[in-house]
């Protein structure tokens, strides 16, 4: 990594700068309290999580038969599995929406965090579709620290996060919140199986650039999806 670290911790703080392109519909909502959509928020979490964002017009979509969740071991060396976090590379690295789009849960939608207490912002595979050329300025949360909002397009503010961490010598831990050191506890508020995406961070930052993006999956019919994106970082 060839900049310095204070421009490192100012790019986590600081707020995102959103690109100028044509919004495209349909777009997640700014604020569950002022406009109550019909779908449920998930309520299989093991601590207590930010209510998810949920999208205008969203119709829930039918509940598809879901599978039993796999036991750990079976889990951890599906080889679909993996496959669904390398199509998940795959779809940010080439800004592919319809790739993103197949990996989101049918009924569940995705749940995107920027910060791990930070907003929740649900997305339908429909949408997912759009999140590389959508404007719509979603509110990610406050910045640790600084306490500064970051608001931002998907594009602008996710993938570039992504982007690095994929682009990375990054590795991959089954159901184990993999870090490189914080100063707050890890915690997953999901039930279910997810793999942490690590970077370890480097040297000439003393490691504290470390990045883990943690993918939560479930299967549908033996297909795994994603159901939940959430990054972890060091904070001051």
């Amino acid at each position: 990594m060839n900049r310095k670290f204070p421009a490192f911790i100012g790019f986590v703080l600081l707020t995102g700068c959103t690109l100028p392109v044509t919004t495209i519909t349909p777009t997640p909502t700014v604020n569950v309290i002022l406009s109550p959509s019909p779908t449920s928020t998930i309520s299989s979490a093991v601590t207590p999580a930010p209510a998810s964002i949920t999208p205008i017009g969203f119709t829930p979509i039918p509940a598809s038969p879901v599978t039993p969740s796999p036991g750990a071991s079976s889990f951890c060396t599906d080889p679909q599995v993996t496959a669904v976090i390398d199509s998940l590379k795959s779809s940010m690295l080439k800004s592919n929406g319809v790739l993103l789009s197949s990996l989101v849960h049918p009924s569940r939608g995705m749940d995107v965090r920027y910060f791990r207490d930070g907003n929740v912002i649900n997305y339908t595979p429909e949408q997912a579709k759009f999140l590389f050329e959508t404007t719509f300025e979603a509110d990610w949360g406050n910045a640790p620290g600084s306490g500064l909002p970051k608001k931002g397009a998907f594009h602008d503010v996710i993938v570039p996060e992504l982007v690095r961490i994929f682009n990375q010598p990054y590795t991959l831990h089954c159901n184990d919140l993999k870090h490189g050191g914080a100063t707050y506890e890890l915690t997953w508020p999901y039930q279910g199986n997810y793999y942490s995406i690590h970077f370890t961070g480097t040297d000439e930052f003393g490691f504290l650039d470390w990045l883990t993006w943690v993918a939560g999956i479930e299967s549908v019919n033996g297909k795994p999806y994603i159901h939940a994106l959430m990054q972890f970082f060091w904070e001051p």
